[in-house]
């Protein structure tokens, strides 16, 4: 377990709470940045510029860093204390949830006629099965199931990346907006899931060009991707509103009735999340047993915001976690904070979609019996990353100030997911 959450986990694993008590404009600028640029937009998308190219070699130096953190890691954190052998190369990165995505892609989703049914199950109908599926296509090629997850998570973040600075360079006019959005997204607190086989990198590689799409205009294109996207993380559907409404601001800015001829694709990105509906109710008889399991393996039972917001606070200061619980609570905290921070800023400067897309973000994520995986879900607030990116560029300060708090903390939770320690 993460110090910054890496999100579900097995349930072996996880703090146990306490009994429950009784109980406008849609073209405006994001974190003062000027109005996207049209021409940006034109020329051919596959097409790498000079610009992606550098974009894409900090991506790799920052793979490459990683890994060589994985190495020393693997010496210095063997498996057993006092041994003289380092523990396998691939054992560091099959960790958490990339367990479960494994059994999926291996064994399917009801293996044996095994079920919520089955005493000891491990609820993996909770997550969705686009990257599963991928993992289990790729490893008809890659014999060995780690490396397959991270082939595929190695390629989707190489998109995600080149997707994000391309976004970056439309709203912001300095030269190394790309460059400065990518490194600022690279060494982030979370950015190891980015890596690893998590959800994170191939959710991006589509929701990043899905976006890119809708803002040039490209409906059909977007519904397919953000379709694609739906089929990985739940946050999909979030994007394919923030897409819907950026679609309605825009057909309404045109006055043209031509421009509604594509509210169609707006409901495709749907499609996907009910087949995953209509597949787990024919076994299990529960069109929302995704959402079921998540409540039996992981608490996501709904509260309300402030009933969240208590139970988190109680256990990041009320002593009733251990040291490395607390300290999870305490990075949740943070995290919902910035979040919230962020909408409040999308909102004042009239991103009206992207403030939606946080801010269903943040509801689905706030309103379990206590905060978990908000650190993570900054990774999906592309915003976010762009906001910092301009003030770095104004404000020579703060990028200082950014590397000199991220560098530990990007560190440590790399580190505690590495070696598969938490500290108890």
């Amino acid at each position: 377990m993460s110090t910054l959450s890496p999100g579900l986990r097995p349930s072996a694993d996880r703090p146990v709470p306490p009994e429950p008590r009784a109980s406008a404009r849609s073209g405006s600028r994001i974190a003062g940045a000027p109005e996207p640029r049209a021409g940006r937009f034109r020329g051919a998308a596959a097409r790498l510029t000079p610009a992606d190219r550098a974009v894409l070699w900090i991506y790799l130096l920052t793979r490459i860093s990683l890994w060589i953190t994985a190495h020393f890691a693997r010496w210095l954190f063997p498996a057993r204390p006092g041994t003289r052998e380092a523990t396998p190369v691939l054992a560091s990165f099959q960790r958490w949830d990339a367990n479960h995505y494994l059994h999926i892609a291996r064994d399917g989703y009801f293996p044996a006629g095994a079920g919520p049914w089955t005493s000891g199950w491990d609820n993996r109908e909770a997550f969705f099965p686009g990257y599963p599926f991928l993992l289990r296509a790729v490893h008809t090629v890659v014999p060995d199931w780690t490396v397959a997850g991270l082939l595929i998570s190695f390629v989707a973040g190489a998109v995600a990346v080149l997707a994000l600075a391309r976004i970056a360079r439309t709203y912001l006019p300095e030269g190394a907006a790309g460059r400065r959005t990518a490194a600022l997204f690279l060494l982030s607190p979370c950015a190891v899931f980015l890596a690893v086989g998590y959800t994170e990198a191939l959710f991006l590689a589509f929701a990043l060009p899905a976006w890119l799409a809708a803002v040039r205009h490209r409906w059909a294109l977007a519904a397919v991707l953000t379709a694609l996207a739906t089929t990985v993380r739940v946050s999909g559907l979030f994007l394919a509103a923030a897409i819907a409404l950026l679609f309605v601001l825009t057909a309404r800015e045109k006055r043209d009735r031509r421009s509604w001829r594509a509210a169609g694709w707006t409901l495709l990105p749907a499609l996907p999340p009910a087949a995953y509906s209509w597949y787990l109710h024919v076994y299990t008889g529960d069109w929302m047993a995704w959402k079921h399991a998540q409540e039996r393996g992981w608490y996501r039972t709904f509260h309300t915001p402030w009933e969240a917001w208590a139970n988190t606070w109680n256990g990041a200061f009320g002593h009733t976690q251990t040291t490395g619980y607390a300290l999870m609570f305490q990075a949740e905290l943070a995290a919902m904070l910035v979040g919230l921070a962020l909408v409040a800023v999308l909102l004042y400067r009239r991103r009206w979609p992207e403030a939606l897309y946080v801010a269903l973000s943040l509801w689905a994520l706030g309103t379990s019996y206590w905060y978990t995986s908000i650190p993570r879900a900054t990774l999906l607030w592309w915003p976010l990353w762009i906001g910092l990116a301009a003030l770095s560029l104004r404000r020579p300060w703060f990028r200082t100030a950014y590397l000199s708090v991220a560098a530990p903390v990007t560190t440590l939770v790399a580190l505690t997911f590495l070696t598969g320690r938490w500290a108890g």
